[in-house]
Protein backbone atom coordinates (compact mmCIF):
# COMPACT_ATOMS: atom_id res chain seq x y z
CA UNK A 1 0.00 0.00 0.00
CA UNK A 2 1.30 3.32 -0.62
CA UNK A 3 1.06 6.82 1.07
CA UNK A 4 0.03 10.24 0.24
CA UNK A 5 3.91 11.00 0.07
CA UNK A 6 4.31 8.27 -2.71
CA UNK A 7 4.20 11.21 -5.61
CA UNK A 8 3.35 14.67 -6.34
CA UNK A 9 1.48 13.74 -9.70
CA UNK A 10 0.25 9.79 -10.75
CA UNK A 11 -0.54 9.95 -15.08
CA UNK A 12 -2.89 7.22 -15.69
CA UNK A 13 -1.73 6.83 -19.67
CA UNK A 14 1.48 7.82 -21.63
CA UNK A 15 0.32 8.86 -24.96
CA UNK A 16 1.54 12.55 -25.82
CA UNK A 17 -0.51 13.69 -23.23
CA UNK A 18 0.31 11.71 -20.56
CA UNK A 19 4.19 11.67 -20.62
CA UNK A 20 4.91 15.35 -21.91
CA UNK A 21 2.83 16.06 -18.87
CA UNK A 22 4.72 13.68 -16.80
CA UNK A 23 8.43 15.27 -17.95
CA UNK A 24 7.17 19.00 -17.77
CA UNK A 25 6.00 18.15 -13.98
CA UNK A 26 9.63 17.00 -13.05
CA UNK A 27 11.45 19.79 -15.05
CA UNK A 28 9.53 21.71 -12.23
CA UNK A 29 10.66 19.82 -9.57
CA UNK A 30 7.31 17.71 -8.79
CA UNK A 31 7.79 13.81 -8.27
CA UNK A 32 6.24 11.55 -10.77
CA UNK A 33 5.13 8.49 -11.73
CA UNK A 34 3.52 7.19 -14.90
CA UNK A 35 1.17 4.10 -14.88
CA UNK A 36 0.74 2.57 -19.01
CA UNK A 37 -1.35 -0.71 -19.48
CA UNK A 38 0.51 -0.86 -22.85
CA UNK A 39 3.23 0.34 -24.58
CA UNK A 40 5.07 4.12 -23.97
CA UNK A 41 3.61 6.63 -26.37
CA UNK A 42 0.27 5.60 -25.99
CA UNK A 43 -1.61 5.05 -29.74
CA UNK A 44 0.29 7.68 -31.77
CA UNK A 45 3.58 6.81 -31.33
CA UNK A 46 2.51 2.74 -31.49
CA UNK A 47 -0.57 2.81 -33.49
CA UNK A 48 -1.14 6.01 -34.70
CA UNK A 49 0.03 9.23 -35.91
CA UNK A 50 3.97 7.78 -36.25
CA UNK A 51 3.79 4.29 -38.18
CA UNK A 52 0.95 6.07 -40.69
CA UNK A 53 3.40 8.88 -41.42
CA UNK A 54 6.08 6.20 -41.72
CA UNK A 55 3.88 4.25 -44.13
CA UNK A 56 2.98 7.88 -45.89
CA UNK A 57 6.58 8.12 -46.52
CA UNK A 58 7.25 4.70 -48.16
CA UNK A 59 4.39 5.26 -49.96
CA UNK A 60 5.41 8.72 -51.44
CA UNK A 61 8.92 6.76 -52.28
CA UNK A 62 6.57 4.15 -54.31
CA UNK A 63 4.40 6.72 -56.14
CA UNK A 64 7.50 8.38 -57.39
CA UNK A 65 8.53 5.40 -59.56
CA UNK A 66 6.79 6.71 -62.34
CA UNK A 67 9.15 10.09 -61.95
CA UNK A 68 11.92 7.42 -62.35
CA UNK A 69 10.26 6.28 -65.65
CA UNK A 70 9.70 9.90 -66.86
CA UNK A 71 13.78 9.23 -66.77
CA UNK A 72 14.53 6.15 -68.61
CA UNK A 73 14.21 3.82 -66.48
CA UNK A 74 12.57 0.62 -65.72
CA UNK A 75 11.16 -0.17 -62.24
CA UNK A 76 9.69 -3.88 -61.85
CA UNK A 77 6.63 -2.50 -59.78
CA UNK A 78 5.60 -6.38 -59.49
CA UNK A 79 8.45 -7.31 -56.70
CA UNK A 80 7.06 -4.44 -53.55
CA UNK A 81 7.13 -6.44 -50.85
CA UNK A 82 4.66 -4.89 -48.63
CA UNK A 83 6.10 -6.70 -45.67
CA UNK A 84 8.99 -4.77 -45.25
CA UNK A 85 7.01 -1.45 -45.53
CA UNK A 86 5.20 -2.71 -42.68
CA UNK A 87 8.26 -3.75 -41.08
CA UNK A 88 10.00 0.25 -41.28
CA UNK A 89 6.63 1.54 -39.78
CA UNK A 90 6.68 -0.63 -36.81
CA UNK A 91 10.62 -0.30 -36.51
CA UNK A 92 9.84 3.56 -36.39
CA UNK A 93 7.17 3.04 -33.72
CA UNK A 94 9.51 0.60 -31.99
CA UNK A 95 12.00 3.32 -31.58
CA UNK A 96 10.02 5.76 -30.58
CA UNK A 97 8.60 3.63 -27.93
CA UNK A 98 11.90 3.03 -26.14
CA UNK A 99 12.82 6.91 -26.71
CA UNK A 100 9.66 8.44 -24.68
CA UNK A 101 10.74 5.25 -21.83
CA UNK A 102 14.65 6.55 -21.77
CA UNK A 103 13.22 10.40 -21.84
CA UNK A 104 10.92 9.22 -19.06
CA UNK A 105 13.96 7.99 -17.06
CA UNK A 106 16.03 10.59 -17.67
CA UNK A 107 13.77 12.60 -15.99
CA UNK A 108 13.48 10.85 -13.09
CA UNK A 109 9.79 9.35 -14.18
CA UNK A 110 9.01 6.40 -12.61
CA UNK A 111 6.97 4.11 -15.78
CA UNK A 112 4.55 1.54 -13.74
CA UNK A 113 3.03 -0.85 -16.09
CA UNK A 114 -0.58 -1.83 -15.37
CA UNK A 115 -3.74 -0.51 -15.43
CA UNK A 116 -4.21 2.36 -13.55
CA UNK A 117 -7.47 3.21 -11.68
CA UNK A 118 -8.65 6.25 -9.50
CA UNK A 119 -10.09 4.39 -5.84
CA UNK A 120 -10.25 8.05 -4.73
CA UNK A 121 -8.53 11.61 -5.46
CA UNK A 122 -5.34 11.09 -4.29
CA UNK A 123 -5.27 7.07 -4.85
CA UNK A 124 -4.53 5.04 -7.81
CA UNK A 125 -4.62 1.58 -7.86
CA UNK A 126 -2.28 -0.53 -9.99
CA UNK A 127 -3.96 -3.92 -11.18
CA UNK A 128 -5.70 -4.17 -8.55
CA UNK A 129 -2.62 -4.98 -6.06
CA UNK A 130 -0.91 -1.53 -5.70
CA UNK A 131 -1.63 1.71 -4.42
CA UNK A 132 0.05 4.84 -5.05
CA UNK A 133 -0.30 7.77 -2.80
CA UNK A 134 -0.38 11.03 -4.62
CA UNK A 135 -1.38 14.81 -4.69
CA UNK A 136 -2.49 15.43 -7.94
CA UNK A 137 -3.81 12.63 -10.39
CA UNK A 138 -3.23 13.35 -13.97
CA UNK A 139 -5.80 11.23 -17.10
CA UNK A 140 -4.50 11.11 -20.37
CA UNK A 141 -5.99 7.63 -21.21
CA UNK A 142 -6.27 8.86 -25.21
CA UNK A 143 -9.19 7.53 -27.16
CA UNK A 144 -9.74 4.10 -29.49
CA UNK A 145 -11.36 3.48 -32.68
CA UNK A 146 -15.21 4.30 -32.92
CA UNK A 147 -17.52 1.35 -34.17
CA UNK A 148 -20.72 2.17 -36.57
CA UNK A 149 -23.54 -0.68 -36.97
CA UNK A 150 -23.27 -2.89 -39.68
CA UNK A 151 -19.83 -2.70 -40.04
CA UNK A 152 -17.96 -5.04 -37.00
CA UNK A 153 -14.62 -4.42 -36.62
CA UNK A 154 -13.00 -8.36 -36.79
CA UNK A 155 -9.15 -6.57 -38.27
CA UNK A 156 -9.53 -9.42 -40.70
CA UNK A 157 -11.58 -8.09 -42.91
CA UNK A 158 -13.12 -5.38 -41.78
CA UNK A 159 -10.57 -3.19 -39.92
CA UNK A 160 -9.99 -0.37 -37.63
CA UNK A 161 -6.76 2.27 -38.43
CA UNK A 162 -4.91 0.06 -36.10
CA UNK A 163 -5.93 -3.07 -37.95
CA UNK A 164 -4.81 -1.16 -41.43
CA UNK A 165 -1.81 -0.21 -39.85
CA UNK A 166 -0.63 -3.91 -39.29
CA UNK A 167 -1.13 -5.12 -42.83
CA UNK A 168 1.50 -7.15 -43.93
CA UNK A 169 -0.27 -7.67 -47.31
CA UNK A 170 -1.94 -5.46 -49.57
CA UNK A 171 -5.53 -6.23 -50.78
CA UNK A 172 -6.29 -5.28 -54.25
CA UNK A 173 -9.18 -3.29 -53.05
CA UNK A 174 -10.76 -1.98 -50.51
CA UNK A 175 -13.38 0.56 -49.13
CA UNK A 176 -12.80 3.56 -46.66
CA UNK A 177 -15.58 4.55 -44.94
CA UNK A 178 -15.08 8.26 -42.95
CA UNK A 179 -13.26 10.91 -45.64
CA UNK A 180 -11.64 13.04 -42.32
CA UNK A 181 -8.35 13.02 -41.69
CA UNK A 182 -7.75 9.34 -40.86
CA UNK A 183 -9.69 8.04 -43.97
CA UNK A 184 -7.75 10.65 -46.30
CA UNK A 185 -4.55 9.60 -45.18
CA UNK A 186 -4.78 6.11 -45.99
CA UNK A 187 -6.96 6.40 -49.04
CA UNK A 188 -3.80 7.96 -50.21
CA UNK A 189 -1.19 5.49 -48.60
CA UNK A 190 -3.60 2.47 -50.64
CA UNK A 191 -3.77 4.56 -53.25
CA UNK A 192 -0.34 4.92 -53.79
CA UNK A 193 0.48 1.18 -53.25
CA UNK A 194 -1.76 0.44 -56.33
CA UNK A 195 -4.81 -0.36 -54.06
CA UNK A 196 -8.36 0.73 -55.78
CA UNK A 197 -9.94 2.92 -53.14
CA UNK A 198 -13.29 3.71 -52.60
CA UNK A 199 -13.85 6.90 -50.02
CA UNK A 200 -17.32 7.59 -48.56
CA UNK A 201 -17.97 10.29 -46.78
CA UNK A 202 -21.39 10.98 -45.00
CA UNK A 203 -20.85 14.98 -45.16
CA UNK A 204 -20.99 17.11 -48.13
CA UNK A 205 -17.22 17.11 -48.88
CA UNK A 206 -14.57 15.10 -47.66
CA UNK A 207 -12.43 16.86 -44.83
CA UNK A 208 -15.70 18.06 -43.38
CA UNK A 209 -14.08 20.60 -40.71
CA UNK A 210 -11.48 21.78 -43.62
CA UNK A 211 -11.84 25.15 -46.13
CA UNK A 212 -14.06 24.21 -49.19
CA UNK A 213 -12.01 25.84 -51.58
CA UNK A 214 -8.92 23.76 -50.19
CA UNK A 215 -10.81 20.73 -50.02
CA UNK A 216 -12.07 21.14 -53.85
CA UNK A 217 -8.05 20.81 -54.97
CA UNK A 218 -7.48 17.74 -53.06
CA UNK A 219 -10.61 16.05 -54.32
CA UNK A 220 -9.80 16.90 -57.44
CA UNK A 221 -6.16 15.83 -57.12
CA UNK A 222 -7.53 12.42 -55.73
CA UNK A 223 -9.61 12.06 -58.64
CA UNK A 224 -6.77 12.30 -60.62
CA UNK A 225 -5.23 9.27 -59.07
CA UNK A 226 -7.84 7.17 -59.82
CA UNK A 227 -9.94 7.05 -56.54
CA UNK A 228 -13.50 6.88 -56.26
CA UNK A 229 -15.03 9.57 -53.84
CA UNK A 230 -18.59 9.23 -53.09
CA UNK A 231 -19.89 12.50 -50.58
CA UNK A 232 -23.12 13.15 -49.36
CA UNK A 233 -22.93 9.08 -49.07
CA UNK A 234 -23.73 6.49 -46.23
CA UNK A 235 -22.65 2.99 -46.43
CA UNK A 236 -25.98 1.26 -44.86
CA UNK A 237 -24.65 -2.25 -44.68
CA UNK A 238 -22.26 -5.16 -45.94
CA UNK A 239 -23.08 -8.42 -47.10
CA UNK A 240 -20.63 -10.95 -47.28
CA UNK A 241 -19.75 -12.39 -51.05
CA UNK A 242 -17.07 -14.94 -50.74
CA UNK A 243 -14.24 -13.40 -51.25
CA UNK A 244 -15.92 -9.77 -51.52
CA UNK A 245 -17.58 -7.99 -49.25
CA UNK A 246 -20.46 -6.13 -50.81
CA UNK A 247 -21.29 -2.59 -49.59
CA UNK A 248 -24.36 -0.70 -50.13
CA UNK A 249 -24.14 2.70 -50.26
CA UNK A 250 -27.01 5.51 -49.66
CA UNK A 251 -26.59 8.99 -51.80
CA UNK A 252 -27.66 10.66 -54.47
CA UNK A 253 -28.39 7.57 -56.12
CA UNK A 254 -28.04 4.04 -54.11
CA UNK A 255 -25.49 1.31 -55.21
CA UNK A 256 -23.07 -1.26 -54.02
CA UNK A 257 -19.70 -1.75 -54.22
CA UNK A 258 -17.65 -5.04 -54.03
CA UNK A 259 -14.32 -4.86 -52.13
CA UNK A 260 -11.98 -7.29 -50.39
CA UNK A 261 -11.59 -4.85 -47.51
CA UNK A 262 -13.31 -2.76 -45.50
CA UNK A 263 -11.58 0.35 -43.36
CA UNK A 264 -13.87 2.15 -40.85
CA UNK A 265 -12.40 5.60 -39.96
CA UNK A 266 -15.01 7.17 -38.69
CA UNK A 267 -14.06 9.02 -35.58
CA UNK A 268 -12.72 8.05 -32.36
CA UNK A 269 -14.41 6.98 -28.83
CA UNK A 270 -12.58 8.50 -25.37
CA UNK A 271 -11.27 5.84 -22.99
CA UNK A 272 -12.55 6.85 -19.79
CA UNK A 273 -14.71 3.25 -18.73
CA UNK A 274 -13.11 1.17 -15.81
CA UNK A 275 -10.50 4.11 -14.54
CA UNK A 276 -12.91 5.02 -11.33
CA UNK A 277 -13.58 8.19 -12.77
CA UNK A 278 -17.00 9.33 -11.65
CA UNK A 279 -16.56 7.43 -8.63
CA UNK A 280 -14.71 10.25 -7.57
CA UNK A 281 -16.41 13.13 -8.15
CA UNK A 282 -14.96 13.54 -12.23
CA UNK A 283 -18.41 14.40 -14.52
CA UNK A 284 -18.76 12.78 -17.51
CA UNK A 285 -20.54 14.25 -20.49
CA UNK A 286 -21.44 11.83 -23.66
CA UNK A 287 -18.24 10.18 -22.24
CA UNK A 288 -15.89 12.89 -22.33
CA UNK A 289 -14.46 15.01 -19.38
CA UNK A 290 -15.64 18.03 -18.45
CA UNK A 291 -12.76 20.38 -17.35
CA UNK A 292 -11.76 23.86 -16.36
CA UNK A 293 -9.94 26.57 -17.74
CA UNK A 294 -6.39 24.64 -16.72
CA UNK A 295 -7.91 20.86 -17.54
CA UNK A 296 -9.31 20.18 -13.61
CA UNK A 297 -12.06 18.13 -13.19
CA UNK A 298 -14.96 18.54 -10.84
CA UNK A 299 -12.80 16.04 -8.33
CA UNK A 300 -10.18 18.16 -5.66
CA UNK A 301 -6.46 17.21 -7.15
CA UNK A 302 -7.67 15.44 -11.06
CA UNK A 303 -6.82 16.68 -13.93
CA UNK A 304 -7.81 15.45 -17.46
CA UNK A 305 -6.46 16.03 -20.28
CA UNK A 306 -6.30 15.11 -24.40
CA UNK A 307 -8.66 12.53 -26.17
CA UNK A 308 -11.06 12.11 -23.16
CA UNK A 309 -11.53 16.01 -22.98
CA UNK A 310 -13.87 17.59 -25.72
CA UNK A 311 -11.24 19.36 -27.59
CA UNK A 312 -9.63 18.30 -31.07
CA UNK A 313 -8.32 14.96 -30.80
CA UNK A 314 -5.28 15.86 -31.47
CA UNK A 315 -1.81 14.56 -30.01
CA UNK A 316 -0.42 18.15 -30.08
CA UNK A 317 -3.17 19.43 -28.27
CA UNK A 318 -2.79 16.35 -25.94
CA UNK A 319 0.24 17.61 -25.15
CA UNK A 320 -0.29 21.31 -24.90
CA UNK A 321 -3.00 20.26 -22.53
CA UNK A 322 -0.68 18.59 -20.25
CA UNK A 323 1.75 21.00 -20.10
CA UNK A 324 -0.69 23.60 -18.75
CA UNK A 325 -2.40 20.81 -16.93
CA UNK A 326 0.89 20.53 -14.66
CA UNK A 327 2.40 23.74 -14.62
CA UNK A 328 -1.21 24.84 -12.76
CA UNK A 329 -0.45 21.53 -10.27
CA UNK A 330 2.75 23.35 -9.49
CA UNK A 331 1.71 26.55 -8.78
CA UNK A 332 4.05 27.61 -12.22
CA UNK A 333 2.73 30.74 -13.95
CA UNK A 334 0.77 28.89 -17.34
CA UNK A 335 -1.85 29.97 -19.90
CA UNK A 336 -5.53 29.02 -19.61
CA UNK A 337 -7.12 26.64 -21.61
CA UNK A 338 -5.32 26.64 -25.53
CA UNK A 339 -6.89 28.85 -27.73
CA UNK A 340 -8.87 26.65 -29.86
CA UNK A 341 -8.01 29.26 -32.85
CA UNK A 342 -5.01 28.89 -32.45
CA UNK A 343 -4.37 24.90 -33.17
CA UNK A 344 -3.18 23.68 -36.20
CA UNK A 345 -4.04 21.15 -38.29
CA UNK A 346 -2.68 19.10 -40.46
CA UNK A 347 -3.41 16.07 -43.20
CA UNK A 348 -0.44 14.17 -44.28
CA UNK A 349 -1.90 13.25 -47.49
CA UNK A 350 -0.56 14.51 -51.10
CA UNK A 351 -1.35 17.24 -51.61
CA UNK A 352 -1.33 17.62 -47.70
CA UNK A 353 -3.88 20.04 -46.01
CA UNK A 354 -3.14 22.17 -43.25
CA UNK A 355 -4.60 25.06 -41.85
CA UNK A 356 -5.98 26.90 -38.46
CA UNK A 357 -8.56 29.66 -37.60
CA UNK A 358 -11.70 29.96 -39.36
CA UNK A 359 -12.99 28.68 -42.19
CA UNK A 360 -14.62 30.99 -44.85
CA UNK A 361 -17.79 29.04 -43.60
CA UNK A 362 -17.52 29.50 -40.05
CA UNK A 363 -16.51 33.12 -40.60
CA UNK A 364 -19.60 33.38 -42.38
CA UNK A 365 -21.47 32.05 -39.14
CA UNK A 366 -20.14 33.82 -36.53
CA UNK A 367 -21.35 36.70 -38.82
CA UNK A 368 -17.69 37.85 -38.99
CA UNK A 369 -16.59 40.57 -41.91
CA UNK A 370 -13.57 39.43 -43.50
CA UNK A 371 -11.36 40.11 -46.17
CA UNK A 372 -9.68 36.54 -47.90
CA UNK A 373 -6.48 36.20 -50.10
CA UNK A 374 -4.82 33.30 -51.86
CA UNK A 375 -2.25 32.89 -54.13
CA UNK A 376 -1.62 29.61 -56.05
CA UNK A 377 1.23 27.04 -55.88
CA UNK A 378 1.81 27.35 -59.43
CA UNK A 379 2.80 30.55 -58.94
CA UNK A 380 5.98 29.94 -57.46
CA UNK A 381 9.52 28.65 -58.95
CA UNK A 382 10.25 26.31 -56.63
CA UNK A 383 6.49 24.00 -57.20
CA UNK A 384 6.88 23.86 -61.15
CA UNK A 385 10.94 22.76 -60.32
CA UNK A 386 9.95 20.03 -57.91
CA UNK A 387 6.72 19.36 -60.16
CA UNK A 388 4.52 19.79 -57.29
CA UNK A 389 2.30 23.00 -58.58
CA UNK A 390 -0.99 22.16 -57.67
CA UNK A 391 -2.13 24.01 -54.22
CA UNK A 392 -2.83 27.29 -52.82
CA UNK A 393 -2.15 29.09 -49.61
CA UNK A 394 -5.44 31.59 -48.55
CA UNK A 395 -5.57 33.40 -45.29
CA UNK A 396 -8.87 35.31 -44.15
CA UNK A 397 -8.43 38.55 -42.45
CA UNK A 398 -10.65 40.80 -39.77
CA UNK A 399 -11.71 43.57 -42.57
CA UNK A 400 -11.10 46.19 -39.51
CA UNK A 401 -7.97 45.57 -37.98
CA UNK A 402 -6.50 43.37 -40.54
CA UNK A 403 -5.30 40.46 -38.07
CA UNK A 404 -4.88 37.13 -39.49
CA UNK A 405 -8.28 35.23 -38.37
CA UNK A 406 -7.78 32.07 -40.10
CA UNK A 407 -5.49 30.13 -42.85
CA UNK A 408 -5.73 27.00 -45.12
CA UNK A 409 -3.09 25.57 -46.85
CA UNK A 410 -3.04 22.33 -49.62
CA UNK A 411 -0.05 21.63 -51.47
CA UNK A 412 3.39 20.15 -51.02
CA UNK A 413 5.01 20.44 -47.76
CA UNK A 414 1.80 22.67 -46.03
CA UNK A 415 1.74 21.12 -42.61
CA UNK A 416 5.23 22.30 -42.23
CA UNK A 417 4.80 26.28 -44.43
CA UNK A 418 1.28 26.92 -41.85
CA UNK A 419 3.39 27.37 -38.79
CA UNK A 420 4.58 30.59 -40.61
CA UNK A 421 1.28 31.79 -40.37
CA UNK A 422 0.42 30.89 -37.33
CA UNK A 423 3.47 32.12 -35.75
CA UNK A 424 2.48 35.38 -37.26
CA UNK A 425 -0.96 35.36 -35.98
CA UNK A 426 0.50 34.43 -32.26
CA UNK A 427 2.86 37.34 -32.37
CA UNK A 428 0.07 39.48 -33.91
CA UNK A 429 1.60 40.69 -37.02
CA UNK A 430 -0.17 41.69 -39.70
CA UNK A 431 -0.07 40.99 -43.61
CA UNK A 432 2.05 43.81 -44.04
CA UNK A 433 4.78 42.38 -41.93
CA UNK A 434 4.88 38.97 -43.68
CA UNK A 435 4.74 40.28 -47.47
CA UNK A 436 7.50 42.83 -46.58
CA UNK A 437 9.59 39.60 -45.47
CA UNK A 438 12.22 38.81 -47.41
CA UNK A 439 12.15 34.98 -48.30
CA UNK A 440 14.62 33.09 -49.59
CA UNK A 441 14.15 32.47 -53.74
CA UNK A 442 13.06 29.39 -54.84
CA UNK A 443 11.45 28.00 -51.58
CA UNK A 444 7.29 27.09 -51.15
CA UNK A 445 7.19 29.96 -48.50
CA UNK A 446 7.22 32.39 -51.17
CA UNK A 447 3.83 30.99 -51.57
CA UNK A 448 2.90 32.27 -48.12
CA UNK A 449 4.60 35.84 -48.87
CA UNK A 450 2.82 36.27 -51.80
CA UNK A 451 -0.32 35.00 -50.07
CA UNK A 452 0.15 38.17 -47.65
CA UNK A 453 1.22 40.73 -50.66
CA UNK A 454 -2.24 39.77 -52.33
CA UNK A 455 -4.33 40.46 -49.10
CA UNK A 456 -2.24 44.31 -49.39
CA UNK A 457 -3.34 44.40 -52.93
CA UNK A 458 -0.25 43.83 -54.56
CA UNK A 459 1.18 40.22 -55.39
CA UNK A 460 3.86 40.40 -57.90
CA UNK A 461 3.46 36.76 -59.45
CA UNK A 462 0.01 36.54 -60.39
Amino acid sequence: MGSKSDYDIVVIGSGPGGYVGAIRAAQLGLKVAVVERDHPGGVCLNIGCIPSKALIHQAGIFAGIKDLEAMGLTVDRSRLDYAAVFRKSRAAADRLSKGVQGLLAKNKVDFIPGTGTILRPGQVSVNGKQTLGCTNILVATGSRCKDIGGFKVDEKRVLSSTGLLMLEKLPKSILILGGGAIGVEFAYVMNAFGVEVDLVEMMPQLLPLEDAEVVAILTREFHKRGMRIATATKAAGMTDKGALIEVALEGQTRTTVAVEKVLVAVGRTPNTEGLGLESAGVVLEKGFVKVGDYYQTAAPGIYAVGDIVPTPLLAHVASKEAEIAVEHMAGHPCPRRIDPLSIPGAVYSEPQVASFGYTEEKAKAAGLSYSKASFPYRGTGKSVAVERPEGMVKILTDSVTKEIIGAHIVGADATELIHELLLARTAELLPEDIAAMIHAHPTLSEAVMEAMRASEGWAIHI
